[in-house]
């Protein structure tokens, strides 16, 4: 066979971006299938409890532009195919919580779903990364309904409290935003904020728990009672 035959087609512009449409239009169905499911949780916990354990909630879809160098850094074909196939950060959902519990709560409640497939769970609140970053990370994948067929679509969601949201959006801004190079020193200082942080999400959880009588095996509680209810 020629070996000039078995060059692959490299999609026209056009094709690209209604390629790119439909799979955008993918990965936001499970965003707000994902988000619905977290909002509908957070008001289950005003109703019941009379409080809310969600501050707020971020999403965001990946550019091209993010998708093709993150898979040239890893070596991988340039291709929406490669990255529908291997990046599972293309929709990703950030629930910024009041409190440490709130984070494993929240978690917790969302994989017990039974439509949500967890792929992979890291947690950088027990084990930070070496720059003090603190949050859990959640891959899951949900079904998205279409017309002709159901889609399981991979989302990443980023669970952490004010203060981790805080240090690590500054923490983005002097690291990758800045002309300045960072130093070891900056970066010394750096994880003394986050560690100052830390300290502070243990006192204010502490602080509520003793506030509102909660034990710490009675901290499990309202995620028990919710699904014996």
């Amino acid at each position: 066979m020629d070996n000039a035959m078995m060059i692959p087609e490299v999609p026209s512009a056009e094709d690209f971006q209604q390629q790119y449409r439909e799979m955008m239009q993918l990965y936001s169905a499970a965003v707000r299938e994902v988000r619905t499911k977290v909002e509908i949780l957070d008001e289950e916990f005003r109703t019941r409890y009379a409080r809310n354990p969600i501050h707020h909630i971020d999403s965001r879809l990946k550019s091209p532009q993010s998708m093709m160098k993150k898979l040239k850094r890893k070596g991988l074909p340039q291709t929406l195919e490669a990255a529908e196939a291997n990046l599972y950060d293309i929709a990703g959902v950030r629930i910024v919580c009041n409190y440490l519990d709130d984070i494993y709560h929240i978690a917790d409640l969302l994989q017990r779903q039974r439509d949500v497939e967890l792929v992979k769970r890291r947690d950088y609140i027990e084990s930070p990364k070496e720059s003090g970053y603190r949050s859990l990370h959640l891959v899951i994948r949900i079904p998205v309904f279409l017309s002709s067929h159901t889609e399981l679509v991979p989302v990443e969601i980023q669970i952490r409290t004010i203060a981790m949201d805080f240090w690590a959006s500054l923490e983005h801004q002097l690291r990758y935003k800045s002309n300045h190079e960072t130093t070891l020193q900056l970066r010394r200082r750096l994880q003394s904020c986050a560690e100052a942080s830390a300290a502070l999400d243990r006192e204010m959880q502490d602080i509520y728990r003793e506030i509102s009588g909660v034990s710490d095996d009675e901290k499990n509680t309202c995620t028990d009672d919710i699904f014996r209810a």
